[in-house]
Parts: structure tokens; sequence; C-alpha cells
């Protein structure tokens, strides 16, 4: 990929020289201890899960200042991913928000406002190379990467152009995408098409020949006065996309969730995708048309002050309160209003 092609991905960065002597959090699965590692020294065993089969799940986690970004939806969302592909990850949710905040307080972020956290679960070490989790010794290997990430600024502006890809996104019995499983390897094919393509992200159909998702990122398109998001089957269940369909009911921007097709993306007046490292970013085009204006437009840009301002409202909370949320039981005061 060549240098310009990177600078207007959807997950451009800004470089930073800190992220070269950083300390990895890794919770060893047979012994149970919990180290932190320096960059240069993290790695793992060739009998390790992840690398004989591909086994594992993972989340990509904003943190401001200390603080993990809506920290409830994703530790949800893992542990989802976790008990449908029958992973036992030997510690509670709280727990693992704890190993989190060690992690970034080792690293002294408690004042960095853009950092993205790689939390990697593996099923972990395996006796020999084979599939079966029966012969896995231990519990599953956790692993955290915490780097000092913001979004650049130039990649922001320009906006994405999106090409539609060949690669399509399948249904839930072949593999789900609500499991956040490492095995994207549907994905990075789909990514290896826009490259060459020279775009910056591929663009997804579904097996019906709807528009679905980008290869890393959710879809959304605007037309008149109304924010359409494609259908949330066949595609991982982004917290960000959610978020998003949030904030614009909260403010009376209308939101249907719906099948739509690649001839009224092409006439939408505005598109943006969404993600938990870029937030929201604008789409200037897809297979070549225009969208809209070619620029940012109006509405994208008051759902992203919008949504800023929710997770503004998230990570100025006190560690107690958000560590509190997670640990929380399941919420049943609606029963005494019906």
């Amino acid at each position: 990929m060549s240098a310009k092609h990177h600078e207007q991905g959807s997950h451009a960065v800004v470089p930073n020289s800190k992220n070269d002597n950083i300390l990895v959090g890794m919770r060893d699965g047979v012994s149970g201890q919990f180290r932190l590692v320096p960059r240069a020294e993290a790695s793992v065993s060739v009998f390790d899960s992840n690398f004989l089969v591909g086994d594992g799940i993972w989340e990509g986690i904003r943190a401001n200042n200390g603080r993990v970004q809506f920290a409830r939806e994703h530790i949800n969302r893992l542990f989802q991913s976790a008990k449908a592909m029958f992973m036992e990850l030997g510690l509670s949710k709280g727990a693992l928000l704890n190993l989190i905040h060690q992690t970034l307080d080792a690293n002294s972020m408690q004042d960095e406002p853009h950092v993205h956290l790689r939390l990697v679960v593996s099923r972990g070490l395996k006796a020999t190379p084979y599939q079966n989790p029966k012969i896995n010794v231990g519990l599953p290997l956790i692993v955290i990467i915490p780097e000092v990430k913001a979004v650049a600024p130039s990649a922001k502006n320009r906006g994405l152009r999106l090409g539609t890809t060949w690669v399509r996104r399948g249904p839930p019995d072949v593999k789900d995408e609500q499991w956040n499983h490492i095995s994207k390897a549907t994905d990075v094919q789909a990514c290896i098409h826009a490259n060459l393509m020279n775009v910056d992200e591929a663009l997804m159909l579904d097996l019906r020949g709807f528009v679905k998702t980008g290869n890393s990122v959710n879809f959304f398109i605007v037309r008149g006065d109304e924010v359409w998001a494609p259908t949330k089957d066949n595609q991982m269940q982004g917290i960000t996309r959610q978020k998003t369909i949030d904030v614009c009911r909260a403010n009376g921007i209308k939101v249907r969730e719906l099948d739509f097709a690649l001839t009224e993306v092409y006439g939408a007046d505005e598109a943006f995708c969404t993600g938990t490292f870029p937030s929201q970013i604008h789409v200037t085009e897809v297979d070549g048309r225009t969208i809209g204006t070619g620029k940012r437009g109006p509405v994208t840009e008051k759902i992203q002050k919008l949504y800023a301002e929710k997770v503004k409202a998230d990570v100025e909370r006190p560690r107690s309160e958000i560590q509190a949320e997670v640990e929380a039981s399941r919420d049943l005061s609606f029963l005494a209003k019906l």
C-alpha cells in the first residue's frame, strides 16, 4: 500500500514515538499471572490457539485520560463473543476492566486523550497443533496492547473513497458476524481488493446484493432528512454504529434500519462510516460516483458533534462509576413501571 493510500484510510493515525516503548498487559492462561511486558519482548507460544488455528476474539477500545470509552458495551460484547465461542475467560467483567486500568496506568496514560487499546483473547495454549479445544491447556490468554493513536486530521477532513468488492458478507450459519473473531479472512480479502482498487475502504454487500458494511467500519447514508443504516444482520454489531443511531434518535434525527441497494447509495445526499477508532468519517465517493457534493454534509457534521458530546459525557465520569456500571447486575427496574 502506498503512503498516500495509507494517509487516506479510515484508520489513518498521527505517528507517536511513545508507542515504541509501551508495556503490553498479558494474562497467562496456564499460570494465571498478569504481567506488563515491554513491547519488544511481548510474545506468544507457537502452540497458542490464535497462532495455530485463529481461535480467539478481540475488541478495539478507546480510552480518554485513563477512562475507557463505552466500557460496559465493549466488555459485554467481548463476553458475548466468548460465550458464543464456548470460551471461559476465567475472570469477571470488572476484573478484566481492572487489568485494562493497570495497563493504562503502567504506561502513564492517565492524561492521554487519544489511546487505542487492542484487547485480544486467544483460547490459549494447545498441547499439540490441532483445532479441538479439548486439547487446550489452562484458560485463555488475554493480551492488552495500548497505543497513543489520534485520528489523522488530514484523513478525517478529506473523507473516504469506497469501492464495492466482490467479497460478500455471509449468513450467521456460515460465520456469524456477531463473533468479533480473530479470523478476519473475509474482511482482509475485501481490504486487499480495496487496495487493488486504490480506494480507502471496501464496501461489502450481503448475499442478496444489498449494501451491508465496510471491511473495517460500518456504513450509513443520508437521503433527505433521513439517516439510513443497513440492517444489523450479516455485519459486526458496531458499538459506534449503535451509539450513532442512539444520538440521532435522541435528538430528533430520523433513522431507518433497512435493506438498500447501491443505486440508492450513489444517489444519496451524504454517506459516512463509523468505527471505534474514526468515530464518524464522511464518504466522498463510491465506485467513482461522487456522493452529494463530495464534501462532508451538514447531517454528518451534526452527528459528529452529537456523538462527540456523548463520548465526552461518558469518559468524564470517574473510574469508580464506570467500574460500577460494568459490574452492575441486570437492571429490572422497568418491571415496576408495568
